[in-house]
């Protein structure tokens, strides 16, 4: 399976399809998200985020590059769009091999730091409110997910 694809035409409908990923995640699972400015990468975050069980208030960590939240896995949400050119490793197979999902915005920034096992999820703008989302799973177990997923 090389990608599944969903369209999705409001922000709540982005969020439920991430809730529904979250669903399926296990400890140490990396996701990355690639898009354009307001593609919905946050908003796809937060239903993650809703889908594990977190209570606070997701937002982009822009300024802090990893943001913690606690659910019933904690989620680690990065934004490295700050890293860009830089080769400066913060400690992520800290996060990559810990208890929880790790979620990276910008992720082609870090490609080298990143582990191979891993699902990269690209949001694209169709138009104001429809999103196309897809799903590259790289490695046996998310290839699992993205069929469960399909179904």
């Amino acid at each position: 399976m090389n990608k599944v694809e969903f369209i999705t035409k409001t922000s709540e409908e982005t969020k439920k399809v991430a809730e529904r990923l979250a669903t399926l995640l296990r400890p140490g699972d990396v996701i990355t998200l690639e898009g354009d400015l307001g593609a919905g990468k946050t908003t796809f975050t937060k239903g993650l985020g809703f889908g594990l069980g977190v209570k606070r208030t997701i937002n982009s960590p822009t300024f802090t590059i990893v943001k913690e939240y606690l659910g019933e896995l904690p989620l680690y949400h990065m934004d490295v769009y700050r890293l860009e050119g830089s080769d400066e490793d913060i400690g992520f197979d800290e996060y990559f091999n810990g208890d929880g999902i790790t979620v990276i915005e910008w992720a082609s920034f870090i490609k080298e730091f990143l582990p191979t096992n891993r699902l990269d999820i690209v949001l694209r703008v169709k138009d104001e409110n429809t999103r196309i989302i897809s799903f590259y799973p790289k490695g046996n177990d998310f290839e699992k997910i993205c069929e469960e997923l399909a179904r």
